[in-house]
């Protein structure tokens, strides 16, 4: 079993990496960055224990598409590698239900939020072409994607 401990603000994997393992953490917080350490830098996501991150790099060999960063002092991480996947799962079947339901939550959310989003683009262009006034539910609806980019940007 491979366990690293982060201090806060450490960073455990940045975005373009390579995705040659996943996470499980063990204690602690983590938090999901795009673009981290940069001006237009957003929180995807804040991690507790018992949560597993890292994983799509690892079964799509593709790199990191955000940075993995320690949000407190002592966060243990379990590091599964390539080479321990089916070990880990083997000696763990309840994190395989465990990671399947993560990765329909994050599906399901996403994919919420991409069809309210295109159905608010669509009623927008729609009110341009017609003149006719944006309505209140379709301005409530911009701004809540307006701050979901600039404050928790979801993926």
């Amino acid at each position: 079993m491979d366990i690293r401990s982060y201090q806060r603000n450490e960073v455990i994997f940045r975005e373009g990496d390579p995705g040659d393992c996943m996470y499980d953490i063990q204690f602690g917080k983590v938090g999901i960055f795009h673009h981290y350490g940069k001006a237009d830098e957003k929180k995807i996501a804040e991690l507790m224990p018992d949560q597993i991150f890292g994983e799509m790099g690892l079964l799509d060999a593709a790199p990191r598409s955000a940075t993995a960063v320690a949000l407190s002092n002592d966060t243990m991480i379990e590091v599964v590698s390539e080479e321990a996947f089916y070990d880990y799962f083997e000696k763990n079947p309840p994190k395989v239900l465990d990671l399947m339901q993560q990765m329909c939550n994050r599906l399901r959310r996403t994919t919420k939020n991409y069809l309210e989003a295109c159905e608010t683009v669509h009623e927008s262009l729609n009110t341009e072409k017609t003149g006719e006034p944006k309505t209140n539910k379709l301005l409530e609806s911009i701004r809540k994607f307006c701050d979901l980019y600039k404050e928790n940007f979801i993926v």
